[in-house]
């Protein structure tokens, strides 16, 4: 199995600076096999907006090893000394308030002035999961209160809480809880049985 990423140069930069590999040649180990195995996986799932970047970041730290930068990048706005706590308690606000810029990886990096890859290791360190399955959680959050309040239309809720269908709305509903939208609808008493 063999994956050929190119990066451009200005992404390359924002996310990993001026850290090259020492040689474009890879010894491809156990853990970067796992890591590109892990990013093939992750682009058969429909939530790509953070489940994609963040296998690529991982894969491409394993490839690449570490890049000093990454973990004391400053944000000019949350500070110089900018703790993970502080960059990951602004990420919880803006995916819960639905912030624009909370529908991507990347727009949410950015919006913190951080790098996504920060972003993401900071999180899952401070929170014990991943921020893929923190979003989606709020977002199962949300999906619970409009079932309860009587919400029918799936389809228009995966859209606007932006799955890609509503099977993907289902699927991670269903992993979240246990159960899929229509059972949770008479669970919560909503429909009639």
């Amino acid at each position: 199995m063999c994956t050929a990423i190119q990066f451009a140069p200005s992404l390359w930069a924002s996310l990993f600076g001026e850290h090259r590999p020492a040689t474009p040649a890879v010894y491809v180990d156990a853990a970067l096999e796992l890591a590109h195995r892990r990013f093939i996986a992750s682009t058969r799932q429909a939530d790509s907006d953070y489940a994609l970047p963040e296998s690529l970041l991982a894969l491409t730290r394993a490839a690449i090893g570490p890049a000093p930068h990454l973990d004391t990048r400053a944000s000019p706005h949350l500070g110089a000394r900018a703790t993970d706590r502080d960059i990951v308690a602004r990420a919880r606000i803006a995916i819960v308030e639905r912030h624009p810029a909370a529908g991507t990886l990347l727009s949410l990096a950015e919006l913190l002035h951080v790098s996504p890859f920060r972003l993401s290791r900071a999180f899952t360190r401070e929170m014990g999961v991943p921020l893929t399955r923190y979003r989606n959680r709020v977002r199962v959050g949300v999906v619970l209160e409009r079932l309860e309040g009587g919400e029918t239309d799936l389809a228009g809720l995966a859209a606007d809480l932006g799955f890609a269908d509503q099977a993907h709305l289902t699927r991670t509903v269903k992993e979240h809880v246990g159960r899929p939208p229509t059972a949770l609808r008479r669970l919560l008493g909503t429909t009639d049985v």
